[in-house]
């Protein structure tokens, strides 16, 4: 049975699930708010949540997410776009995913999952399912005609267990608000702008629904919540939402199939490192991955990257921008500097990772 409520939110994310003996949850809590309060005009149209939770639900999958990097897996949410499965979901339920399974209200068939491409900045990401046809497609409306204090619906697998979607609903109270999140999962913050901000008690898992109007219009994609730090402290809870015409101009750059420096497509690279930014300059390498390509090409822990394929690399946002742009097993030329000052040029086949 569906739950349309008013309760508290307390979180809105991956629900990540059990690992090996504690259980893991990843999320996306709110760290700092600011709001951009903006004088609207108030909607008119009526917030009927059972009705427009109907319209909506059969549009919506779930999301199921197998992370061997944490031993665990995540749960979430998705939006069904075409009648052959691209699904709009949040790119924070499928990072580091090493598999995907999706199941579809609508049909309740289950398919395996691959990932079209992704905008980590603006937590978006878009996924095909293998095999699907005939699945009921999501109606969008616009989020540029959206109004403070307008009702809406935030619907998604709250729970994170693959059951029925829940519904909440709530006034929209910013359309303009910018958020720090961190995701449980890795302790990541990320700063999230122009987000739609509701006075609703989202919940776990629905992160990648639907956000509705109350014609059953989608116009937004759940993604964070003020979470329980916010309701310790008394504070009014928020769900948020990027907005769909936000979303959309993403999965339009992902279907034209050219990268940019924020739009990754297809599969994800790896050189198998993490870095941070080198003095002077230069992504030096904190750890190099067993078995990676930066590993087998001779780069260790002190090492200093400079350039990729003659252009300079600056910083470790920069070699991760660079990595971005390519596919698994392009080859790569990289100019590295040792910690003694040594610089040399070395060859690397990058290798297919999950997504970042």
């Amino acid at each position: 049975m569906r739950r349309v409520s008013r309760l508290l939110v307390t979180m809105v994310v991956a629900l990540l699930g059990v690992c090996a003996f504690l259980g893991y949850r990843g999320e996306f809590a709110l760290v700092e708010p600011q709001f951009v309060a903006q004088a609207q005009a108030p909607v008119l149209v009526p917030m009927d949540p059972v009705v427009v939770a109907d319209q909506v639900e059969a549009a919506l999958v779930n999301i199921d997410v197998e992370t061997a990097g944490f031993g665990g897996g995540a749960a979430g949410s998705g939006i069904v776009l075409t009648a052959d499965g691209q699904i709009l979901t949040s790119h924070h339920v499928i990072k580091g995913a090493d598999e995907l399974r999706v199941t579809d209200i609508a049909n309740g068939l289950v398919y395996e999952a691959t990932v079209l491409g992704y905008d980590s900045g603006a937590d978006i990401a878009l996924l095909s399912l293998a095999g699907a046809s005939g699945l009921p497609v999501a109606r969008l409306g616009t989020s540029a005609d959206l109004r403070i204090t307008q009702d809406v619906l935030a619907i998604g697998d709250a729970g994170g267990d693959g059951g029925e979607p829940t519904a909440v609903t709530g006034p929209i109270t910013d359309l303009n608000a910018t958020i720090v999140a961190m995701n449980s999962a890795d302790l990541t913050r990320k700063a999230l702008n122009g987000m739609v901000e509701v006075a609703a008690p989202v919940m776990g898992g629905q992160s990648g629904g639907a956000l509705a109007d109350a014609t059953g219009a989608v116009i937004g994609v759940i993604t964070a919540a003020s979470g329980e730090a916010s309701r310790t402290e008394g504070n009014p809870p928020n769900g948020y939402a990027v907005p769909i015409d936000t979303a959309m101009r993403i999965v339009t750059q992902i279907r034209s199939g050219t990268p940019t420096d924020t739009v990754h497509i297809g599969p994800t690279a790896t050189l198998g490192v993490q870095v941070i930014d080198g003095r002077p300059a230069g992504a030096q390498v904190s750890w190099a991955f067993y078995g990676q390509p930066a590993r087998e090409a001779g780069i260790t822990i002190g090492d200093v990257i400079t350039a990729i394929d003659g252009v300079s690399i600056t910083t470790a946002k920069a070699l991760s921008a660079a990595i971005n742009l390519r596919k698994p097993a392009d080859p790569v030329r990289l100019d590295v500097t040792s910690p003694d000052g040594v610089t040399r040029t070395v060859e690397a086949v990058l290798a297919q990772g999950t997504p970042t």
